[in-house]
């Protein structure tokens, strides 16, 4: 197994650590051990894109597998994050959206056709990321400039998610056609 596909794995080894930060709150510091653990698995994603087209080491299990650490990942936080920091409606749109893309993939492979994430979902998942970090930082704080902040940040993620997934479905509307 390479490099990139060991980070991939190392980013869903780090879910269940994640949720237990953020849900046992007895932990003192637990907040900011959990925002540091989801930075590191955000990172992740980062380096084993650019190790794995950097050294040509891009495979299908790294195609499949990454976008969906991604998914999980995010997802997780969410859910730890609703409804206190996120309405759970908005969480709801953007898992469903997660799911979707999941399936869509699913049914491209049975046809033969491997998905790669384009750049809205590129963005979307960037913005996802940083406004969860936002979201968990400002948990013990309670900022109103976090918060003003944060709520830009779940705004333009739905946003994101919503554009992402129209035109994921555009670009591969083959595979509905099939």
């Amino acid at each position: 197994m390479n490099i990139p596909n060991q980070l991939t794995i190392f980013r869903v080894i780090c879910i269940p650590a994640f949720v237990a930060m953020m849900l046992i709150t007895a932990i003192p510091y637990n907040y900011y051990i959990a925002v540091a653990i989801f930075i590191i698995a955000s990172l992740t994603d980062l380096l084993d894109g650019k190790i794995a087209r950097k050294y040509d080491l891009v495979t299908n299990f790294g195609k499949f597998m990454d976008p969906l650490a991604d998914k999980l990942l995010v997802s997780a936080a969410l859910i730890c994050l609703s409804p206190k920091m996120i309405p759970a409606w908005i969480v709801i749109i953007i898992i469903s959206r997660e799911l979707f893309i999941s399936g869509f993939r699913i049914l491209a492979a049975d046809q033969g056709i491997v998905l790669a994430a384009g750049w809205w979902g590129k963005f979307k998942t960037a913005f996802s990321m940083i406004m969860i970090v936002v979201l968990i930082i400002n948990l013990p704080l309670q900022n109103e400039v976090l918060d003003i902040i944060g709520w830009v940040l779940i705004w333009i993620s739905l946003a994101l998610t919503i554009i992402s997934m129209i035109e994921y479905v555009y670009k591969n509307i083959e595979v509905l056609k099939n």
